[in-house]
């Protein structure tokens, strides 16, 4: 099971064209915080209880689950 933590840098991971958020596809940021919600209750699953707002390169700041982040693609 992938964690990530505060600092972390990331890469946006969303592979469906048909996703609203597939134009983050391939973007890299930085984890900024991570919040706490109770999606978990309607999951089952325990990490989906984690937000992890991020600040991308872009400047822009978004809001994801552990499941749209994988580690950076390093130059």
């Amino acid at each position: 099971m992938q964690q990530f933590k505060v600092d972390d840098r990331v890469r946006i991971d969303i592979p469906d064209e048909t996703d609203p958020d597939y134009r983050l596809h391939g973007e890299h940021g930085t984890i900024a915080k991570i919040l706490s919600d109770d999606a978990a209750e309607l999951t089952g699953n325990p990490r989906d209880s984690q937000l992890y707002r991020i600040e991308l390169d872009s400047g822009q700041t978004i809001d994801m689950r552990w499941r749209s982040l994988r580690p950076p693609i390093e130059d």
